[in-house]
């Protein structure tokens, strides 16, 4: 699932990231812009019984613990 595709995230300040919701036991594909700090977060899987959940939210990467940057 591509948000952005036509923008190459090395030029822009995006970085990939994949971080888990311990209270929601979820994962989640974040897509962070750097420049104004803002991360989409998206399910990793989805699931009939589980919502989409995307979450739009002010965020600071560096005060954070991810499991993987790609």
């Amino acid at each position: 699932m591509e948000i952005l595709p036509a923008i190459k995230h090395e030029e822009k300040g995006i970085t990939l990231f994949i971080d888990w919701d311990k209270y929601k036991n979820r994962f989640y594909n974040n897509l962070y812009l750097e420049e104004i700090k803002f991360v989409v977060k998206m399910p990793l899987i989805e699931n009939e019984d589980l919502d989409l959940d995307i979450k739009i939210k002010k965020f600071d990467l560096t005060e954070y613990t991810y499991l993987i940057s790609y």
